[in-house]
């Protein structure tokens, strides 16, 4: 199940290969050597001259415990999380142990195996404090919760839309009955889209399919005022995307971009890879008020939290305004 990426279903041991995670274990462990520093500095002056010394063993074993936890990801993954935990715990001390062994080999420590055990071990006890962080973080995002989050946050299409979409459908079934059932049965399929499980990612080829749909009912009612342009540069459809993803943003774009303008006004919507990442692009005219509607803001809100969840740090979103243009940029980690 492609579910929510740093906090997998049924299973509390992190991923490793996570941005968000490997800057927490950064960061943790970096917080762990600094309080230590400080219990052993004779004096305060002195924590910062402790701390280098010891930052000087623990950022090697950090990096390459990392590295390795990285690679045996989807291995750990297999095992039942007690048993994985136990992996990793041993996995580090043994790391732990061959680094002071390398450092007393090059003469940089001293010591034997008394200094050889004490680093493993103090090794495992930092491995084990992170290890329960995650652990309380995963309870704390458990999938129970996060589902119920996404089903709060995943942008439901507004009345108005419906009410709009259905007198426009209304227009159409006299003078032309084959194209009012066909709008009518994109209607239902934005509203099944709209309904279903969240906590998966959705093939990008499905949300660009869904996403013509509703532009295609917005252009019933609005004609040639609504100009879309379309860019996809050479994309796999396999990769995954977050459900509903733009549907809001054109929303918002069709109402506060198109609707008040007396003119024709064009969206621009713009797909393209860059190695790992996934990169879009959306821009509509502002708004005659000139400057972006609340609702843009409410939707941006509403999708960052959700690639939060799905994605923790490795998602970024902007929106700037650009020459006369609202432009949301997004850039996603790619998915298959």
């Amino acid at each position: 199940m492609a579910s929510i990426r740093q906090n997998p279903v049924g299973r509390r041991l992190p991923d490793f290969r996570n941005l968000g995670v490997m800057l927490r274990l950064l960061l943790g462990v970096n917080l762990l050597a600094l309080a230590a520093a400080l219990v052993q500095a004779t004096q305060l002056a002195a924590w910062p001259a402790r701390y280098v010394e010891f930052a000087a063993w623990v950022e090697p074993l950090l990096l390459a415990g990392l590295l390795l936890l990285a690679a045996l990801r989807d291995l750990l993954w297999r095992l039942p999380y007690r048993v994985a935990a136990a992996a990793v715990l041993v996995l580090v001390a043994l790391l732990a142990a061959l680094l002071q062994d390398f450092w007393r080999f090059m003469g940089f420590a001293d010591g034997g195996w008394a200094a050889i055990a004490r680093a493993a071990l103090l090794a495992m006890g930092c491995a084990g404090v992170m290890l329960a962080y995650f652990r309380l973080r995963a309870d704390a995002l458990s999938p129970a919760v996060a589902e119920a989050r996404l089903q709060a946050l995943t942008a439901r299409i507004r009345p108005h839309f419906l009410f709009n979409s259905l007198n426009a459908v209304l227009s159409l079934i006299r003078a032309e009955p084959r194209r009012a059932e066909r709008a009518l049965e994109e209607l239902a399929d934005l509203f099944r889209a709209s309904m279903r499980d969240h906590r998966d990612l959705v093939p990008l080829a499905d949300e660009i399919a869904l996403c013509r749909q509703y532009l295609d009912l917005e252009k019933l009612r609005l004609g040639d005022r609504l100009q879309v342009e379309w860019t996809i540069d050479d994309l796999p459809g396999e990769l995954r995307v977050p459900p509903l993803l733009l549907q809001p943003l054109l929303e918002n774009a069709v109402y506060h971009g198109v609707e008040p303008a007396a003119a024709p006004a064009a969206i621009r919507i713009r797909f393209a890879r860059r190695g790992d990442e996934l990169s879009i692009e959306l821009s509509n005219p502002v708004g005659a008020g000139g400057v972006p509607g609340a609702g843009n803001r409410m939707a941006l809100a509403n999708i960052r939290e959700r690639l939060a969840l799905y994605y923790d740090l490795e998602a970024r979103l902007e929106a700037r305004e650009e020459n006369g243009s609202y432009v949301v940029h997004m850039v996603l980690p790619c998915r298959n």
